[in-house]
């Protein structure tokens, strides 16, 4: 019987051990950080940085309509409009593997590692050296097309998402994505970022306010976010005291039948 008792008991604070509690589930605590609140929230992103395999969305306007129709396609092959998002894929300019794009007339820009901000002076600064007059009054403007991430592992909703937002930070590309579920762990979630070199692996803690001076908590195009399942879950324990208590009962009425079934044996 003391047996039992002592299996009882490792059961029972095994499984109350194993409750989730809101210390994991709660985004951005306090923990002991006062008096500098206000200057995480002001932190800003530095620029992002294009990449190989960014598309680019890039647009030419003049006075003139006629004069820059060449830059900018209505249409691509297949059919579909520059501004929807299929069309992005064919009609925008992808960034090579030696970082370049074809750009019509001017021929291959090179972009890899410039800002957004200086690619649109470069290429404005290159169009009026070969083709345009100061006159003409050109304008460029330049945007990633669309901010795409992949979000995987214990989340509502896996998949591979496009935001078209300049910036977003982890929590809303999660948000998007349905959230992480109770059984996931918020505490160590990783962020993989693409690199010239290749790709590197990063851990952010998102129940800590500190996370939002962490140079991941704004992500960048091509991010995979993989949030890992809590040790409790492999355990097998509720997620609530309800379904613990659950648990123990179960536990409790196969340790009693067997003590009972053995003792009369």
């Amino acid at each position: 019987m003391k047996r039992c008792f002592l299996v009882v008991l490792l059961a029972v604070s095994t499984v109350f051990v194993s409750c989730i509690t809101n210390k994991d589930v709660v985004y951005l605590q306090d923990k002991g950080v006062r008096g500098i609140d206000s200057l995480l929230i002001k932190e800003l992103p530095k620029p992002y940085r294009v990449q190989v395999n960014d598309i680019l969305s890039i647009n030419v306007k003049a006075l003139d309509p006629e004069l820059v129709s060449i830059f900018n396609p209505i249409e691509t092959n297949n059919g579909l409009s520059q501004g929807g998002v299929g069309g992005l894929y064919f009609s925008g300019f992808t960034v090579d593997l030696h970082g370049n794009i074809e750009f019509p007339v001017l021929g291959k820009i090179n972009v890899l590692g410039f800002t957004i901000s200086e690619i649109r002076d470069k290429v404005e600064k290159e169009l009026l050296k070969q083709y345009f007059k100061t006159s003409a009054e050109i304008f460029v403007t330049v945007k990633l097309a669309g901010l795409k991430y992949t979000v995987t592992g214990e989340v509502s909703g896996s998949g591979v998402y496009t935001l078209f937002q300049d910036r977003v930070n982890i929590i809303e590309a999660l948000a998007n994505a349905g959230d992480i579920a109770e059984t996931g762990d918020r505490k160590d979630v990783l962020v993989i970022r693409q690199y010239p070199d290749g790709q590197k692996i990063h851990h952010i803690d998102l129940t800590d306010i500190k996370a939002m001076k962490s140079p991941f908590y704004f992500i960048q195009p091509n991010d995979i976010i993989l949030v890992k399942p809590l040790k409790r879950k492999a355990l097998g324990a509720g997620q609530t005291a309800i379904q613990n208590i659950t648990t123990i009962s179960s536990i409790l009425s196969v340790l009693v039948s067997t003590y009972f079934l053995t003792r009369n044996l």
